[in-house]
């Protein structure tokens, strides 16, 4: 059979045609199934979580409770935090800082035998508190004896209550960098802050009053000086809290964690493995966030806080990583 050659020409236009289409769709079903790139995890865009301060155990799991507070957003999140050698710094420009109690070892309006009895007492049980070497359990009967004779002490300070605000002017109570950021941060987005902490009270709230962080999403529960019928320092308001009983002090201030309670979403910050016990009050927690602050013999306490905490921070003086976090769940 023969064909014109105009017939067989516009055959040929048609074949080209069919093959082009053919060429096109399979290259185009290429394309489609190409497997997608894996989507990073959200901590690994973080780049403040790639410093070298910042140890993760398990970044799987961290991924997994930042994502769930992520898609909780502001109104599922409460955030708890220790104050001394967490929110305040330990040293800055080579000198240590000093804690609320210090309130009672560097004040000048302090006798220098009182300074030495402190002094004795702190270097004694200070060593005992941070050694890697003995557990929570037996550590609790030395801290508890610390803070006693502490207490004991106290009415011979000769501190009065009207001389408390300029006594913490004369200390070097500074927080780390950053704080005023993450504490105003939680204040616009209405995130209620708990500072539960073993140090004094009075202290840290002419610190926050002075740097005018004292918000009112921000609740104190620490140790309170009390004071005679003439002002004079006698001990504290109510029972000590000390560095290995934050659980029990926790659950006896049952009405805050009540008023909170629809805030299931909790990030714990803390330097000490006994800060852990700061959120026994909670209740329903849906995923908490644990934060921890390693300031000394970092070497030998990091496996016992990699252990303890999602995060750890070595020597790290500032809430960057903590505004980081914040940055992307508020």
């Amino acid at each position: 059979m023969f064909f014109s050659g105009g017939f067989q020409n516009r055959l040929l236009e048609l074949s080209i045609g069919i093959g082009t289409v053919v060429i096109a769709s399979l290259i185009t079903l290429h394309v489609i199934r190409k497997p997608r790139k894996k989507i990073s995890r959200i901590i690994d865009t973080m780049e403040i979580l790639n410093r070298n301060t910042v140890h993760i155990k398990n970044r799987d799991h961290v991924e997994e409770i930042v994502s769930r507070i992520i898609r909780g957003g502001a109104s599922k999140l409460q955030v708890i935090s220790d104050f001394d050698q967490t929110l305040s710094r330990v040293h800055k420009n080579g000198e240590k800082c000093t804690t609320t109690y210090g309130i009672f070892e560097h004040s000048s309006r302090i006798s220098e035998e009182y300074k030495n009895q402190t002094a004795f007492l702190y270097n004694h049980y200070h060593p005992i508190e941070v050694d890697p070497h003995l557990t929570k359990a037996e550590k609790e009967p030395y801290m508890i004896e610390w803070y006693t004779k502490c207490i004991d002490l106290m009415p011979s300070s000769g501190i009065t209550k009207d001389c408390v605000p300029d006594m913490v002017a004369d200390l070097n109570v500074i927080l780390r960098d950053n704080s005023d950021v993450l504490l105003e941060s939680l204040y616009k987005n209405n995130v209620p802050l708990l500072i539960f902490s073993a140090g004094i009270g009075d202290v840290l709230k002419v610190v926050l009053q002075r740097c005018n962080l004292l918000y009112p999403n921000v609740k104190i529960i620490a140790n309170f000086l009390q004071f005679d019928s003439e002002n004079k320092l006698i001990g504290f308001k109510n029972d000590l809290i000390h560095t290995f009983n934050k659980n029990r002090s926790s659950i006896e201030n049952h009405e805050y964690f009540d008023h909170v309670r629809v805030r299931n979403n909790v990030i714990l910050l803390g330097d000490s493995l006994g800060d852990l016990d700061m959120a026994a009050g909670v209740q329903d927690a849906d995923v908490m966030l644990k934060i921890g602050f390693l300031n000394f013999k970092i070497e030998e306490n990091l496996p016992k806080y990699l252990d303890a905490f999602d995060i750890v921070l070595s020597d790290d003086q500032s809430m960057d990583v903590i505004v980081g976090l914040l940055q992307n769940i508020l």
